[in-house]
């Protein structure tokens, strides 16, 4: 009987370490940041840890407000289609802390590890700067590299509306995703975003979905491992973030 018990206790043991799949996602997209998780947290290289799971039932505002890392996996991306209106807001909900250890914890510290590169030397010829973590500044060369041999893109892509850029995000108190520099506008005069629209700030107001981006320059990107604000209901659709996690 306690041979029993004992075996019973090692399955236990090892079912409750067992790495969550959306951990696994992130260990897979950021292998040089996070290297184990134990105990409901992620552990990373330096060896500090964050907390996965806060177990809390939370609000569409609180998941925005203050979501822990494993809310950031609360809807699922669905990859460009045109018959897909989005419903949900997967990939906006983001945790601060998470970000701030794979980037940088300051505007100093993001800066640090960035460095500037040519978007799109035939149809944009434009300097932007980009973070060198996890590589991110040889994927959006190649990435550069692939829109720029398709000259029907050049006016979403002549003019960049944005990357690096250390803010909070309109009408909030959450830092922008540009802060971190892996965040790309493409060009506003061809875009739209919810709050344009509605003319407003409010979360809970009904919206009519637009967009005016090629649906085929939006699978450019997310082959890339970036995410696309048009795929949100609270649609963003010059926006273009580096979220490999959510595409795995």
């Amino acid at each position: 009987m306690k041979r029993f018990f004992f075996f019973i206790l090692i399955f236990h043991n090892a079912f409750s370490q067992e790495i969550p799949l959306n951990v696994q996602k992130l260990i897979k997209a950021y292998p040089d940041q996070i290297v184990d998780y134990k105990d409901n947290k992620i552990i990373f290289s330096d060896k500090s840890s964050l907390i996965y799971d806060d177990f809390k039932n939370k609000t569409n505002q609180e998941l925005l407000d203050n979501p822990d890392i494993e809310d950031q996996f609360k809807f699922v991306y669905n990859k460009a289609d045109k018959n897909l209106i989005p419903k949900e807001d997967a990939g906006r909900i983001r945790n601060e802390a998470f970000f701030k250890k794979i980037y940088g914890n300051s505007k100093s510290e993001v800066e640090s590890k960035m460095t500037e590169i040519i978007w799109c030397p035939k149809l944009a010829n434009q300097k932007v700067k980009v973070t060198t973590v996890n590589g991110i500044d040889k994927i959006v060369k190649k990435l550069s590299a692939e829109l720029d041999n398709n000259p029907e893109f050049k006016k979403y892509i002549n003019v960049i509306g944005g990357t690096f850029n250390w803010r909070k995000i309109s009408g909030t108190n959450r830092l922008s995703m540009h802060s971190y520099g892996m965040t790309i506008d493409i060009n506003v005069k061809n875009s739209n975003y919810w709050q344009w629209d509605c003319k407003c700030k409010n979360e809970e107001v009904t919206l009519s979905y637009r967009n005016q981006i090629p649906l085929k320059l939006v699978s450019i990107f997310e082959k890339y491992g970036f995410i696309w604000g048009g795929n949100w209901k609270h649609y963003d659709t010059m926006h273009f973030e580096y979220r490999p996690e959510l595409l795995l």
